[in-house]
């Protein structure tokens, strides 16, 4: 005899509500923190800030961020700003400090998440963003991967 609560079922209904809670508070969050972001950007004179992405086999991470002061090479502010934040399963938001490069790193993720959930899985995804603070808009260049298999049988 087995014991059902040690095996729970898992509830896919349950699972899909935690999932639009989730979505619809990160929604609810993105644009204050986008404002404060581009806020803390344009108060240090940075017009661009490009981010480079790699994943794959399950992991992915940040490759590369680079700032511009109109055409210079620019270093980004060691200023300290508040976003809010969501954990992995949470609904409700915490607000946290972080370097302004974090902040970068953060909305980065956030993105991906909201457009591309996945990215880092099997043969996994490579990009770049670009913040562009004049047009307060974050453009991202998404390059899935993907594997093929040709195959063929013949019997003659």
């Amino acid at each position: 005899m087995t014991d059902s609560t040690s095996n729970p079922t898992f509830d896919i209904t349950k699972w899909e509500a935690e999932q639009r809670a989730r979505t619809a508070a990160a929604d609810a969050i993105r644009p204050a923190n986008k404002a404060a972001l581009f806020g803390a950007l344009a108060d240090a004179k940075i017009t661009f800030v490009t981010v480079e992405f790699d994943g794959c086999g399950d992991s992915g991470q940040i490759e590369s961020i680079d700032a511009k002061a109109c055409e210079a090479d620019a270093d980004l502010p060691d200023a300290t700003i508040t976003l809010a934040t969501l954990g992995w399963r949470d609904t409700e938001p915490v607000e946290r400090s972080m370097s302004v490069r974090e902040a970068v790193e953060d909305m980065a993720y956030d993105c991906l998440a909201q457009e591309h959930g996945g990215w880092e899985i099997n043969a996994g995804a490579f990009g770049t963003f670009t913040f562009d603070v004049a047009d307060r808009s974050i453009t991202l260049e998404f390059n899935q991967r993907f594997e093929d298999v040709d195959s063929s049988e013949h019997v003659f």
